[in-house]
């Protein structure tokens, strides 16, 4: 009998519990009899009105500059705005003087403000048209705001990874909503339920390359709990969840020194740089110091302007001009097909394909060297055509041209945890030397030769592999991968991982030592005593090479280049500068900006930067 009664009791504890949770699904997911409440409910389940989200961080990895300095991660109070609705004129439980004092601050009178927070369907933060980014509020207002009590109305902090004039360095790239990258690099995560379609994912630069360690955890949220009728639940206010793991999110310590970005970004602005690349490398190690792409990188509402920005110039490649002039003649001398002190003649015309030289009436008789120094299109063509093409295109291999450059780890290969095929600038270009299939005769015959020795035709490559040219001609003829990254930590500092400085061999070895001296000497005389005389003012005696290159395209104007290192003697810094598209026939801009440049890092290093 008292097993009876057990089954008895035990039975309708059962039946009671499956009729309450029947009873609970009904309320959540069934909508609402309108005929019996005094609010106005739609009929969406019950569970979708109780929760507002409002993303506050990402949680994404940041970056650092060499020093600590943040470039991203940049935390501070926004206002946000939280839907619920009411039939009032004023929100409940809202005075006059609040609505007031909150319509002052946003610039707005009372009526719009509350026409504002009766249109919120979704949570949002007060946002800056300028910057596409929650609104930085000034001291005054924040201290203005904290005493006011709206519902639905809340300081919240918010962490964007823009600083506060909404600009970013194109090296970092960019992250942004991308459910098709999430679909194909991220599947099982999303099967698992730990990543999301709506989920930010890098979209250039660092942020994409290095996008499986920098996602982190997850992301912050603020939520905001309301009844069923979408009115807040007193006493529960704003809560944040954060993820639990005291190890993330990641530092990446970057190869950049900020305050030198900095400078150099408003010292290419300054010196009329609209368009173009400014990267500085370090001569003794090959990091970069400094990768400036104009135009800046801008939050915008035009998606054209935006990307024009976000484009990383640094490591496009362009046609070079007369810069390659230092692979012909390294390639000349090291194939002992010709000397430093030989001498050629230039009349203005080189009498076949139409080639002439930039300085009408020529440059007489000039040195190799000389002619180095004066540009003279007339001597490195007939230096090219003393060569088999295959000599040129060997010799930019050795130099690091015609292939990219940066620090790159190969599949199969792997430094601690970090694991190839990995590339820090991912949409680094290759550039060309040579394009097509055409023969070595061909080649010869439609002066497609002479053209590459002077730097035209097919040749085209990046400023940052302009830059590392510099810095391998000081080595004497060693090539080294220009590095952006040098570690990742954890949260705690704790070392993750470290980036060590690679060389980066040709499989056709190295120019010599000699010719890497002679082409130092010519760039000294390029300034003292040609096509770069003006910077003979810098601060810093300086060494060089000028370039202007024929884009081929209707209304693009030239390619203008300078390239160089200083001080001289014992160099420290390598900088290529591109002015893109200049007009036909102006003088040449990138030779400006390099000094300008020059200058900025010499007036840095003197107060205290680069230590």
């Amino acid at each position: 009998m008292r097993s009876k009664r057990i089954r008895i009791v035990a039975a309708g504890a059962a039946f009671m519990l499956a009729v309450a949770v029947i009873r609970l699904a009904w309320l959540m997911l069934m909508p609402w009899d309108t005929a019996h409440t005094s609010r106005h409910v739609s009929s969406r389940p019950v569970v979708q009105q109780r929760s507002h989200r409002l993303l506050l961080d990402a949680g994404r990895g940041d970056f650092t500059d060499r020093n600590g300095l943040a470039l991203t991660g940049f935390s501070y109070e926004a206002l946000a705005f939280f839907p619920y609705p009411h039939q009032d004129k004023r929100p409940r439980g809202v005075t006059g003087r609040d609505i007031n004092a909150l319509a002052h601050i946003m610039g707005l009178n009372s009526r719009e403000l509350l026409q504002k927070l009766d249109g919120i369907k979704s949570p949002e933060f007060w946002m800056d048209e300028h910057t596409g980014l929650p609104k930085r509020l000034t001291p005054a207002q924040l201290q203005e705001l904290s005493s006011l009590r709206v519902e639905g109305v809340a300081l919240l902090p918010y962490r964007s990874r823009t600083d506060a004039k909404g600009s970013h360095v194109q090296a970092l790239g960019y992250v942004s909503e991308n459910p098709e990258r999430m679909i194909s690099e991220y599947s099982s995560q999303l099967n698992s339920g730990k990543a999301s379609l709506r989920e930010q994912t890098g979209g250039g630069g660092l942020e994409l390359s290095l996008d499986a360690l920098l996602r982190g955890t997850g992301p912050v949220y603020a939520s905001y709990w309301s009844d069923a009728a979408g009115y807040p639940l007193k006493g529960l206010n704003v809560t944040m969840n954060r993820p639990a793991n005291p190890m993330y999110p990641l530092q990446v310590e970057t190869t950049l020194d900020l305050p030198l970005q900095a400078e150099l970004e408003r010292t290419a602005a300054a010196s009329g740089l609209g368009k173009g690349a400014v990267v500085v490398l370090d001569v003794k190690t090959a990091d970069i110091r400094a990768m400036v792409s104009l135009p800046l990188m801008k939050p915008s509402a035009d998606r054209t302007e935006f990307y024009d920005g976000a484009a990383n110039r640094a490591v496009r490649a362009y046609t070079p001009g007369s810069i390659f002039k230092l692979v012909t003649e390294a390639a000349a001398l090291d194939a002992g097909a010709a000397q430093e002190n030989e001498r050629f003649h230039c009349d203005g015309e080189y009498g076949h394909y139409g080639l002439s030289c930039w300085k009408e009436g020529g440059h007489g008789t000039v040195t190799l060297r000389e002619g180095l120094a004066q540009s003279c299109n007339i001597v490195f063509a007939a230096l090219a055509e003393r060569l088999q093409p295959q000599q040129l295109l060997r010799t930019a291999d050795k130099l690091g041209l015609g292939r990219r450059i940066g620090w790159s780890l190969p599949k199969g290969s792997h430094e601690g945890p970090l694991k190839g095929p990995l590339r820090l600038l991912w949409e680094e270009e290759s550039g060309t030397v040579f394009a097509g299939g055409a023969s070595p005769e061909e080649l010869r015959l439609n002066g497609a030769l002479a053209r590459t020795g002077i730097g035209q035709q097919d040749v085209q490559i990046t400023p940052l592999q302009a830059a590392n040219l510099i810095v391998t001609l000081l080595h004497n003829g060693k090539v080294m991968e220009p590095r952006l990254v040098s570690s990742i930590r954890y949260a705690n500092g704790q070392r993750l991982a470290s980036f060590s400085r690679h060389f980066s061999p040709s499989p056709y070895g190295s120019i010599s030592a000699s010719s890497a001296a002679a082409l130092r000497r010519g760039m000294e005389q390029v300034v003292s005593a040609g096509t770069g005389q003006r910077l003979r003012s810098a601060a810093w005696k300086v060494a060089g090479k000028s370039g202007t290159a024929e884009t081929g395209l209707p209304g693009a104007g030239n390619h203008q280049w300078f390239i160089g290192y200083g001080p001289v003697p014992n160099a420290r810094y390598a900088v290529a500068v591109l002015a893109e598209s200049r007009p036909v026939g102006s003088s040449n801009l990138a030779a400006k900006v390099f000094g300008d440049v020059m200058n900025t890092i010499a007036a840095w290093e003197a107060s205290g930067g680069g230590r």
